[in-house]
């Protein structure tokens, strides 16, 4: 089983830049899928991003790409989202999530069994 913890959450103006940190402990992320979603207060969680983890091939929800990149390091065992070009609507508390699946990219919440406790994003206008 793989614990996850996030990290780089903060307080951005908008147009402004931070980057999440996502660390696996317990085992390695190899083989697995591993996505960002996020959950702004009153919504469903949506989905974000998702990296493979063996290959590296990448998903992004429409509403960010262009703006964010995930990335991963596999020495250090740890996914990353550079956020560039905040808006206030991306506002929200961003989960890491991991699915041992390698097969499939999903967007969907259900499809991830392992999630880290969350950071929150806030982005004043």
């Amino acid at each position: 089983q793989v614990q996850l913890v996030e990290s780089g959450g903060g307080l951005v103006q908008t147009g402004g830049s931070l980057r999440l940190s996502c660390a696996a402990s317990g085992r390695t992320f190899s083989n697995y899928i591993v996505g960002w979603f996020r959950q702004a207060p009153g919504k469903e969680r949506e989905f974000v991003s998702a990296v493979s983890w063996s290959e590296g091939f990448t998903l992004y929800a429409d509403s960010v790409k262009g703006r964010f990149t995930i990335s991963r390091d596999v020495a250090r065992n740890t996914v990353y989202l550079q956020m560039s070009s905040l808006r206030p609507e991306d506002t929200a508390v961003y989960y890491c999530a991991a699915d041992p699946r390698p097969d499939i990219m999903s967007r969907s919440v259900g499809q991830y069994d392992y999630w880290g406790q969350g950071t929150q994003v806030t982005v004043s206008s």
